[in-house]
């Protein structure tokens, strides 16, 4: 499916905020009588095998190229990236996280190594899927499920069609919708949509229409899909480049900051109130944003226990101290793959994000 729009330029605007450092979540019970399922999203920061592909500028993540990618460096984010991902949801499902969208990866041979990775270090199976789409870099979204616990019926990619002011096409990533069947007990049909919208590259303000853009489409097909399932369960999650105050988040997908702004077939920012509490998913200029949305439709917040229904419990940002710079002036910041230039066999410039789904055993 396609949508065309155009996007109009504003005007460059840089705000500076003094240093915070991240804020560690305390974990709380899970309430007696209840399944789990852990839904999460992570950018992987750039996650390039050491082969150029045709097409894309990849050029710095080779041997010779400017990050010097070799084989040891692509073993080792592999490796990270395996442990990474196998630590999210643990807090309250030894079994891991149920689902994961990613972003920030080359191709489909990249999830599969990590995938075998944790398959063969931490004895968990997770089905990778990523489709090539438009971006110049080759940096696409994907998906990872336990088969156990999610059973794929539809995955279809979604073209942002946009144009700069200048007429410059916006090659931005697809949103990929993945739909199927949340397992445990009755199966339930759920509705994920992995995003990374446009980059603040020239500032916030001049780049803020192609994510309005960006979320347009996204509600475009949230609407579609309430059209035929009028009660559906849909989870809105990626690397949005945007704040949920911002206007695509806040106006135009109409995601909510409290659950009692939440109107039928409406939309909750799980990750809101967390940013105003000063959690962050990464840092810039000493600030904290919360990039890294998960948004839910309103069927899965209200959904009642009792009708043995899938319901959102809680969310989470998954800063821990095993991704997190320990001393200098990073410290309490996400320990990235590179920074400077500098290879710090680190593991992302974001945090991953996640919430709970829980219901009646």
């Amino acid at each position: 499916m396609k949508l065309k729009i155009t996007c109009i330029v504003a005007i460059l605007s840089c705000v500076c905020v003094l240093p915070l450092r991240a804020q560690v979540e305390e974990t709380e019970s899970l309430p007696s009588g209840k399944m789990v399922r852990c839904i999460a999203f992570y950018n992987l920061e750039n996650l390039f095998d050491t082969i150029h592909d045709e097409g894309k500028n990849d050029y710095e993540y080779l041997p010779d190229g400017g990050m010097k990618w070799t084989g040891l460096k692509y073993r080792n984010k592999v490796h990270n990236m395996a442990y990474a991902l196998s630590q999210l949801g643990l807090d309250y499902d030894p079994r891991g996280a149920a689902c994961i969208g990613v972003s920030e990866v080359e191709n489909i041979g990249c999830l599969e190594d990590v995938c075998e990775e944790i398959k063969s270090q931490y004895n968990r199976t997770y089905q990778p899927i990523l489709l090539e789409g438009p971006d110049r870099r080759g940096i696409d979204v994907g998906f990872l499920y336990n088969p156990e616990f999610f059973k794929v019926s539809k995955v279809a990619p979604y073209t942002l069609f946009a144009h700069y002011a200048n007429g410059n096409k916006v090659n931005s990533r697809f949103q990929l919708l993945v739909s199927g069947y949340l397992l445990g007990g009755r199966p339930e049909k759920i509705h994920i949509i992995v995003n990374h919208w446009p980059s603040r590259s020239g500032g916030e303000l001049s780049s803020r229409a192609t994510r309005d853009t960006s979320a347009m489409l996204t509600r475009h097909i949230c609407d579609s899909i309430y059209l035929k399932e009028p009660a559906a369960k849909i989870i809105i999650m990626g690397d949005l480049n945007d704040d949920p105050y911002n206007h695509s988040c806040a106006e135009i997908i109409g995601a909510k900051k409290t659950r009692e702004e939440v109107a039928e077939k409406g939309f909750f920012n799980t990750m809101w109130q967390k940013l105003d509490r000063g959690i962050g998913s990464l840092a810039y200029n000493g600030g904290w944003n919360l990039f890294d949305q998960i948004i839910i439709s309103e069927p899965l917040l209200n959904a009642k226990l009792e009708d043995g229904k899938w319901l959102y419990w809680k969310s989470q940002v998954f800063n821990k101290p095993f991704l997190t710079v320990q001393e200098g002036k990073e410290k309490g910041t996400p320990l990235r793959t590179h920074k400077s230039g500098v290879w710090l066999n680190g593991y992302a410039d974001h945090y991953p994000t996640m919430i709970y789904l829980i219901k009646q055993q």
